[in-house]
């Protein structure tokens, strides 16, 4: 089993976790481990509850540690999101990895939870890396769809 040190998961929860992604089910789990399907249901949420707050701790910090960092609030278009991800990025120097179409496509799928007829529902920070990359973190602590390029 993979080591818990270092990490916000427990053995147990590790354990859980290994077992249910190799296709168990709750019943078989708990079976395997001595203990109840509703035992395994709740160190399963805790798990993913757990996962969830790491994540969003790095992309914090992924998008505090970018050179050139801004808010934008709810209510923008994605229009003028895009705009001012190309200013803030000229203004420092840096050069955006995407052309414009794919940039409205990256920010949009990665926002689509935050997004309502072309404007964002809530404040957004970016940060632009120094090789280009845009992160993104939401107030509301959901950044959307899963996407590693916002994520590395």
């Amino acid at each position: 089993m993979a080591a818990t040190t270092g990490t916000i998961l427990t053995d147990r929860q590790v354990e859980v976790l290994r077992l249910r992604e190799r296709g168990h089910t709750q019943q078989e789990v708990a079976d395997k481990l001595g203990t109840t399907a509703s035992n395994v249901s709740a160190i399963e949420r805790a798990a993913e509850a757990n996962v969830k707050k790491a994540r969003r701790t790095l992309e914090l910090a992924q998008t505090l540690r970018a050179p050139v960092q801004f808010t934008v609030p709810a209510g923008i278009s994605f229009d003028e999101l895009v705009t001012q991800v190309y200013a803030r990025g000229d203004e420092a120097g840096i050069k955006i990895k995407y052309c414009r179409p794919e940039l409205y496509t990256h920010l949009y799928g990665t926002l689509e939870a935050v997004t309502d007829a072309n404007q964002l529902t809530d404040t957004v920070t970016l940060g632009l890396t120094k090789d280009g990359e845009v992160k993104v973190y939401t107030d509301d602590g959901d950044s959307g769809k899963q996407n590693d390029q916002l994520r590395t």
